[in-house]
């Protein structure tokens, strides 16, 4: 399983403009690209919406070789609920400790050298107090479970992700699929998991030819698919193939052949100016503003 590797997470966001400050000002982040859509996605990228939405990639570096967020924005949606499902990306950057502290953005400290801070909309984000890496920054994922032994097996025999470590004391296991890589952190949260509506997903890819074996797998083994092998057209750019899976828990997985995604997820060097561009042109807050009204809820 060396040529899989850990792609992205997908946050659903309901204030882009706070959102990036975050991810720009506070983490140090780039925008990498950014796209709007008239409709919702066939393979449900942005969640069970139809509508106009956006999506907005940021890293700190290029998708090729590092972990990065895909920050999805559904037009008139303000909020999600949190459930108990993501319990935290964690990132190596002294610079923005220094960053939160100087915005005045909320920070607690866990433990030396180890802050938590939340992004907008209540996602935890832990940072340790330590100098930038040359390489990718981000080192772990941690997603809640409500039987570790069960999700293990599905992660690492159905998936093939390598057991890194272990910890009775944390009820925690570590997975990847190579050590240069982000990691995943399955915490066992003692009952079951809940993933209220701000529900996100994690992507892998792989070689295009593995994405039907994964399929066969999973049908064979009675787990549960959320979108067969489907291809996505984004006009202008490369055609990815996916599988959407979900784990025991619920949790959303997609696995995308890496042939086209490599082409599909270069870095745009107008993506930043995209984003403002689209957030000045929205005029949604003002319009819900001007009615007595608020964004929905989801």
């Amino acid at each position: 399983m060396a040529l899989r590797r850990a792609l992205h997470f997908v946050f659903k966001v309901g204030d882009r403009a706070k959102t990036a400050t975050f991810y720009r000002e506070v983490l140090g982040m780039k925008i990498l690209r950014h796209e709007e859509f008239e409709e919702g996605c066939k393979a449900t990228c942005n969640g069970p919406y139809d509508g106009k939405w956006s999506k907005t990639m940021v890293g700190f570096g290029p998708e090729d070789d590092h972990f990065v967020a895909e920050l999805t924005y559904n037009y008139g949606v303000g909020e999600y609920q949190l459930g108990n499902d993501f319990l935290g990306l964690t990132l190596q950057s002294s610079q923005a400790v220094s960053n939160a502290k100087r915005l005045g953005w909320p920070l607690t400290q866990v433990e030396e050298a180890l802050y938590l801070t939340q992004a907008p909309g209540g996602y935890p984000f832990y940072i340790v107090d330590k100098e930038q890496p040359p390489h990718d920054p981000v080192t772990k994922v941690s997603l809640g479970v409500s039987d570790l032994q069960r999700s293990t097996h599905y992660w690492a025999t159905l998936l093939g992700l390598n057991v890194i470590d272990k910890s009775e004391e944390k009820n925690t296991v570590l997975l990847g699929f190579s050590d240069s890589q982000c990691k995943l952190e399955l915490r066992d949260v003692g009952g079951k998991v809940d993933h209220g509506t701000a529900f996100g997903r994690i992507a892998f890819s792989c070689p295009r030819e593995q994405l039907p074996d994964i399929e066969a797998l999973m049908k064979k083994e009675k787990q549960n698919i959320l979108t067969p092998l489907v291809s996505l057209d984004t006009p202008g750019k490369a055609t990815v193939e996916v599988v959407i899976l979900a784990d025991p828990d619920g949790h959303e997985i997609c696995f995308v052949g890496d042939e086209a995604f490599r082409q599909l997820s270069a870095v745009d060097p107008k993506g930043n100016e995209l984003l403002d561009k689209a957030m000045e042109e929205d005029k949604s807050d003002e319009w819900f503003a001007k009615h007595n009204k608020q964004k929905a809820a989801a």
